[in-house]
């Protein structure tokens, strides 16, 4: 099998520990184009699963391969077939893009300068600004534009949509989608769960450390049910219940669906199956 048939990241039995906190036994493969979603509360360990991904910090234990590749023994090679793009990456702030870009693809011997004029113009990025001059969006298009001009073919977002106004986010997430369709893989952590509803085929749930689902986005969604209660919650309904919010009229509860039978519910969205875990996590 060559390596571009293999996952582009396989990731098995990470572990961090820090005094206040623990990454436990993290598993989970990417599947080659295509978008995967890594969501979960702050605090839940996303950017430190993805530090321990990228050798920012040395993890405890575990084995984690790129298109089948150690990063011990292909690190250069690794490198120049992925990006990582970060809502806090800074660049030299009074610099010219195109100060910048010529600087990183002296890195990159496979580096496409048409790839990389094609994408600036498709993004409408201007080089002659410097990244003072950008929007937050408009910076994580230009990170994108870098990775992309040195042939990534896997893209590693940590929270890329965070305080982006809506129709920013919105770009981004058009953005990704065409990445898809050019074949990319694509795997970014947020805690905006309606960002991924709109492009993410799979779903990664890490909740205290703990990855609680690995699942096909529709398949994770339809596992649970809301029921909304005005007033006191049925006996069968709270017995049922994987967590519980109050709302301006009553309360939601999240059930599984196999337990839903005889009780008037509803879809539940991402975000308040997010949201209803880490309640009842609260609890335990």
């Amino acid at each position: 099998m060559g390596s571009e048939m293999k996952s582009p990241l396989t990731v098995q039995g990470l572990c961090k520990e820090y005094p206040a906190f623990k990454l436990q036994d993290v598993s989970f493969s990417l599947v080659p184009g295509t978008i995967t979603g890594f969501i979960g509360r702050n605090g839940a360990g996303k950017t430190t699963t993805i530090n321990s991904v990228l050798s920012f910090v040395h993890p405890d234990a575990g084995e984690i391969t790129f298109f089948g590749m150690p990063w011990e023994d292909h690190d250069r090679e690794i490198k120049e077939k992925i990006g990582f793009v970060s809502a806090g990456m800074t660049y030299y702030t009074r610099k010219k893009l195109k100060a910048i870009t010529a600087v990183t693809k002296t890195f990159y011997p496979a580096w496409d300068d048409e790839a990389y004029r094609q994408y600036m113009s498709a993004f409408g990025l201007d080089e002659e600004k410097t990244p003072a001059e950008l929007s937050n969006g408009m910076k994580i298009k230009y990170a994108l534009a870098l990775a992309l001009s040195h042939g990534a073919e896997l893209l590693i977002l940590d929270e890329p949509t965070s305080g982006l106004d809506p129709v920013s986010r919105e770009e981004l997430v058009e953005v990704f989608l065409k990445l898809r369709d050019e074949g990319k893989t694509v795997f970014f952590s947020t805690h905006i769960t309606s960002d991924l509803e709109k492009c993410a085929d799979r779903i990664l749930f890490l909740q205290q450390g703990v990855l609680k689902a690995d699942d096909d986005l529709d398949s994770f969604r339809n596992t649970w049910r809301i029921a909304e209660c005005a007033g006191e919650i049925p006996e069968t309904v709270r017995t049922a219940a994987r967590g519980i919010c109050r709302t301006r009229d009553g309360y939601t509860v999240l059930i599984r669906k196999e337990d839903a039978a005889g009780t008037e519910t509803r879809e539940a969205s991402l975000e308040e199956i997010m949201i209803h875990l880490e309640k009842e996590a609260e609890k335990e």
